[in-house]
């Protein structure tokens, strides 16, 4: 669909325009969702503690959150595509909210396991960001756009981890038992995502021009049959472009979620780290997200301005591969203080490669970009699954190898190390393959054409706005 009226510019304080107000309100709704679904993370010891529950069964609830996020996206990816980002978001942050708060209450493993899995759902918020920040911002901007509001929204699950304690410590200093902050603190996040929601109902809208269904009425857009004939999920399904996205994001935010989800056993594992500095160190990596990611969407979108969608594709070819090939470095490296600085590059490229995936995606298809977003946005969760169950195994495979009577405190480190290490490095290669893979992603002539029209008028305007300002 071609909307009028999409910023040329990131203007971050011009709140009063509906592109920037949007863009502000939907990267705090999706740092929200991301804290929320990681935000039990930090007191799972004491959830452990307090359901009895194993150590597998801690970790098959980790896998069983991420991949209720698959289906999730999928499905409202195609519902931006019918009834607009607005009302999808704010149905997923009222409803999303009930198991966040629902979780608080649960007194057995099997009904905690039920509660991850729907919270799971509040992932896909990612789509949605996505899909309302491309119906708001020119092809000149919209990937920086994207990747901006991603990736200060990514920050939610980071910041879960500095937050969450200071709310547990606040509602202890309440009056609250210290075996209970983890329950009230899951609470007063369900809280503020159902506030959240009013929120996103009250002052957004779902394109600069107003939303869907009152374009649809003055038929500025396609009506859900029209649109239908015209293009739908099936649509971006049956395109082979979607499904190479699908495997490239697996291979940058799926590799991220896993990683960094190891990466503290990993640091204590090798490097002799306490549990605190290793927590502090992946803490660290993840706020990078205020940069990296932007970082990868304004190059992405400066290839494009320069050379075309082709451009594009270029760039996201070569971070794709320059982020394998560190991981497989990191893996090998024993040194520590190399090792940090080897990790630092890989945070930046992985983080820069998740801001170039959504430079393309926009372009793939503009009849179905919600349905596009989604099958891409649900790759960076079936990786993440996959990628887990790599390291599952490799651990298991290395443990095993341990002659039992040999066990010994420093024996299980060395084989969690070295399991950990050969994942990173299996996994450095496969996306490596996923970076050259994106050499297949082509745009006809007729796609460069328009873009590149739309990429200068997008310039001009914004030379024009800026002209226009005073001295």
């Amino acid at each position: 669909m071609e909307i009028a009226g999409k910023a040329t510019k990131l203007k971050l304080t011009d709140i009063k325009s509906p592109q920037i107000r949007t863009f502000w309100i939907t990267a705090i709704a999706f740092f929200m969702c991301f804290f929320a679904w990681f935000g039990i993370v930090p007191f799972m010891p004491a959830v452990k503690k307090s359901l009895g529950m194993s150590g597998d069964q801690a970790n098959l609830s980790v896998i069983v959150a991420v991949s209720g996020t698959i289906f999730a996206r999928l499905l409202l990816g195609k519902l931006c595509d019918k009834y607009g980002p607005r009302l999808c978001y704010t149905w997923m942050l009222l409803l999303g909210s009930l198991p966040v708060m629902g979780i608080a209450f649960v007194q057995t493993y099997e009904q905690f396991l039920f509660c991850r899995l729907l919270i799971g759902f509040i992932g896909a918020s990612f789509v949605i960001t996505q899909v309302h920040t491309s119906l708001m911002f020119a092809p000149n901007c919209v990937g920086t756009a994207n990747a901006t509001s991603a990736g200060w929204g990514n920050l939610g699950g980071g910041a879960n981890r500095m937050i969450m304690p200071i709310i547990a410590l606040g509602v202890v200093a309440c009056g609250v038992a210290e075996a209970d902050a983890w329950r009230w603190s899951m609470g007063v996040a369900g809280v503020i995502c159902f506030l959240m929601g009013l929120v996103y109902y009250k002052f957004t809208q779902d394109t600069p021009e107003g939303n869907f269904k009152d374009l649809k009425a003055a038929g500025k857009i396609k009506t859900d049959a029209q649109s239908k004939k015209e293009g739908g999920f099936l649509t971006a399904a049956k395109d082979y472009r979607s499904w190479i996205l699908f495997l490239v994001y697996a291979g940058c935010f799926g590799i991220e979620l896993t990683v960094y989800g190891k990466m503290d056993d990993y640091l204590q594992a090798q490097f002799s780290l306490s549990r605190g500095q290793a927590g502090t160190l992946v803490a660290c990596f993840a706020l990078m997200n205020i940069f990296a990611r932007t970082t990868g969407g304004f190059l992405g979108d400066k290839f494009g301005i320069k050379k075309g969608l082709k451009g594009r594709v270029q760039f996201l070819m070569l971070i794709m591969v320059i982020e394998g090939l560190i991981l497989a470095s990191f893996s090998q490296i024993t040194y520590f203080p190399l090792a940090i600085v080897v990790l630092i590059l890989f945070s930046l490229s992985v983080q820069m490669a998740e801001g170039a995936t959504f430079t393309v995606v926009p372009f793939i298809n503009k009849k179905c970009v919600g349905s596009v977003s989604g099958i891409v946005g649900a790759g960076g969760n079936a990786g993440a699954v996959l990628a887990a169950w790599l390291i599952r195994e490799k651990c298991k495979t290395s443990h095993a190898s341990v002659d039992p009577s040999q066990i010994t405190e420093a024996s299980t480190k060395a084989a969690e190390a070295a399991g950990i290490s050969n994942s990173f490095l299996i996994l450095g290669g496969i996306i490596v393959f996923a970076g050259i893979a994106t050499a297949l992603v082509r745009f006809s002539a007729k796609d460069e054409e328009v873009a590149a029209a739309a990429t200068k008028k997008a310039q001009e305007e914004a030379a024009a706005l800026k002209g226009a300002l005073p001295a």
